[in-house]
This record gives structure tokens, C-alpha cells and sequence, in this order.
């Protein structure tokens, strides 16, 4: 299958970045445009494709992954449009843009809106996907490829906000806390690059504790006992309001969308 990727910023060299780390993976089916050569150089060093061309990019693929700005998404599609056939699956990164404007823009194609993050760089991502115009296949297929880069989620459409804020800007939102904990951590007496490992590999390791499919809450009783020094922090995290400001930044961020 070929892919064309249009949009070499944060989020396309995250995706193509978790593609090369995918070592089954056929580079050789990509082609990534943008028109900042400059940005495209250590991609094409890599054996992909690129191309400053976004209707020679696009010529003959068989999916095209939009990762422009939402401002841009409409003058892309309409610049590409006489390029790509009927059959052509159309993904777009765009927060905020629907598929019923996906829709008008595209005409009636197969389309899906993806949120991703950035940890596709690392295959790592946690994508959420609704979909428009299209099968079970073409579904299972999408579904696929983008596990290749982390954990896939098919949604409805109206949770698309919702996952935006909850697994995109969520990644800022947990760096948040692993910046926090890190200066702690130096308050305490570690150096900070040995403060960060310590913090980013337990995030890990309590990320995974989840996979045995335990509420949050169970493991944290199992390292907190009576009058010790967990239930101490926590009681002191949750007087300064931890839960309340993280919840309150999420809803914050949604209300941005839900408009």
C-alpha cells in the first residue's frame, strides 16, 4: 500500500519517525511532502521518499495522511483533489475539523479523523480514530497501521473532542507532572538527569501495573499502608489539589474545542 504523509511538522516526523523504528515496516511505501526542503533532509537521508510537490506526492497512493494545520486542510484537499481517486483513504490529524467538513472538503470518500500523539515517535501513541464512508476492511486496515505507533482506539465521532484533550494534550499534561516530580526529586538530593529517569520509569512501570486491568485505586492501596509515607504525600498532593487541577486543566482544554 502506498502512503503519502503531507506535513513534515511535530506531529509527521513523529509518525514517520515511529514507522522507521518499525522494522517491519516498508518504508519504501512512503512519500513524505512538505515544502520545507530543509525538513525533509534527514527523512530522505533515511531512505524515505520526499517531495516539496503535494499533487506528486499524492499521485497514485492509495492513503494520505493529511498532518497540516486545520487552517490548511481545506486548501490541501483542494489542491490535491483532481490527484486522488475515489478509493483514495483520506486521514486527517486536524484537530477540530469533522468529518462532515472532511466531507464537504473531500467529496464522498473513505475518510478518517485520527487524534494521535506524539509518542507515534516512539510507537507509543495512544490514536484515537472515527471514520466516515467506510468498510470493515478498510477499517481493520487503518486500525493496523496505526498500532504500529502505540495503541489504536475506534471512536464516535462526538468523543473526538473529548479524546483530543484526554490522550493528546494528555501528554503535556503527564510531562507536567514528571517536570514536577523531577525538581522534587532534585530538592531531595538527585542530580536532574538521574531525578528524570527515576520519575519517567516509574510512570512507565505504573502504566503497566494497569495492563492486569486493576482500577487505578487498587494499586495505589497496595503501596499505601497506615500512617506511612505514601498515604502522607497523597493526603498533602490532594490538600493542594492535584485531582482538582487536573481534572479542572482537562475540562479547560475541552472547553477550547466544545464550541
Amino acid at each position: 500500500m502506498k502512503i503519502s504523509i503531507i506535513g513534515s511538522g511535530n506531529i509527521g516526523s513523529a509518525l514517520v519517525g515511529g514507522l522507521l523504528r518499525d522494522h517491519t515496516f516498508d518504508i519504501q511505501s512512503i512519500t513524505l511532502a512538505d515544502m520545507n526542503q530543509q525538513a525533509l533532509a534527514s527523512f530522505a537521508s533515511q531512505g524515505i521518499r520526499t517531495t516539496s510537490d503535494n499533487k506528486e506526492a499524492v499521485s497514485s497512493t492509495d492513503m494520505i495522511i493529511l498532518c497540516v494545520k486545520p487552517y490548511l486542510v481545506r486548501d490541501v484537499i483542494e489542491e490535491i483533489y483532481e490527484k486522488i481517486s475515489e478509493k483514495t483513504l483520506i486521514v486527517s490529524f486536524a484537530a477540530g475539523i469533522t468529518l462532515n467538513q472532511l466531507n464537504l472538503f473531500a467529496g464522498k470518500r473513505p475518510i478518517y479523523r485520527v487524534i494521535p500523539n506524539t509518542a507515534m515517535s516512539v510507537n507509543q501513541s495512544m490514536t484515537c480514530i472515527a471514520s466516515s464512508n467506510t468498510d470493515s476492511t478498510q477499517d481493520q486496515l487503518i486500525i493496523n497501521f496505526f498500532n504500529r505507533v502505540g495503541k489504536t482506539l475506534m471512536v464516535d465521532e462526538s468523543l473526538m473532542n473529548a479524546a483530543t484533550v484526554l490522550a493528546s494534550c494528555g501528554t503535556a499534561f503527564a510531562l507536567r507532572y514528571l517536570r514536577a516530580a523531577m525538581t522534587a526529586g532534585v530538592e531531595i538530593g538527585f542530580r536532574p538527569e538521574v531525578a528524570e529517569t527515576m520519575v519517567a520509569q516509574t510512570m512507565l512501570g505504573a502504566a503497566a501495573l494497569l495492563e492486569s486491568g486493576n482500577h487505578p485505586e487498587e494499586e495505589i492501596d497496595k503501596v499505601t499502608t497506615p500512617k506511612g509515607i505514601t498515604i502522607k504525600g497523597l493526603n498533602a498532593l490532594e490538600h493542594a489539589g492535584f485531582s482538582s487541577a487536573v481534572i479542572q486543566g482537562v475540562l479547560a482544554s475541552y472547553k477550547v474545542l466544545d464550541v
